[in-house]
């Protein structure tokens, strides 16, 4: 597991009007996957107050990080954290995020671009989850659901839906420690 090594922490001075937020999500193909990340983005706004928070995802579906964090820096900002909206520390997270992060960083040496931690485990989450558990009680059984016809969601060339490791190919990986896998 990834411990957050990677995240140095680092003094930053208070909210300015130049601070832009970006939460990233991963992406999908269904085009209103992302509409509960806007709510939050909507939230940031207008409980905090802060002035710029957009929403990207890191595939599928746009706008991608490079527009919206473009976009950030035409609107003004010269600090711009990044969100990852994403549960677990995996391979995204390690190197898929901060990779294209640096890339555009380098192209704006101005903007400090800050990796903020991802949403990861929070106490809150241990009470958002029971209340789901809840809520669940009033859906029907998984057997009555109509699913809408895959063809609406076509998965591009080369790419697939799933990518499942065989628990064979798993067993090699399991109990390995950071170092161990570079």
């Amino acid at each position: 597991m990834h411990d957050g090594s990677n995240i140095r922490e680092c003094n930053t001075p208070d909210r300015s009007d130049g601070d832009a937020v970006i939460l990233l999500g991963h992406g999908s193909r269904v085009p209103e996957a992302g509409r509960s990340m806007e709510k939050v983005a909507e939230g940031l706004k207008k409980k905090y107050g802060y002035s710029i928070v957009e929403i990207c995802y890191l595939s599928r579906l746009g706008p991608h990080f490079p527009e919206v964090f473009e976009k950030c820096v035409k609107q003004g900002a010269d600090y711009v954290v990044v969100i990852p909206y994403f549960l677990h520390e995996g391979l995204h997270m390690v190197l898929d995020i901060p990779s294209v992060m640096q890339k555009m960083a380098g192209r704006f040496p101005h903007v400090r671009v800050v990796l903020g931690k991802n949403l990861g485990f929070d106490d809150v989450l241990v009470d958002l989850v029971e209340r789901r558990i809840a809520d669940s009680r009033e859906c029907c059984d998984v057997r009555d659901m109509v699913l809408p016809p895959k063809s609406m969601y076509p998965v591009p060339p080369g790419q697939y839906e799933f990518v499942a490791l065989p628990p064979e190919e798993a067993a090699k990986y399991a109990g390995r420690n950071k170092d161990e896998r570079r």
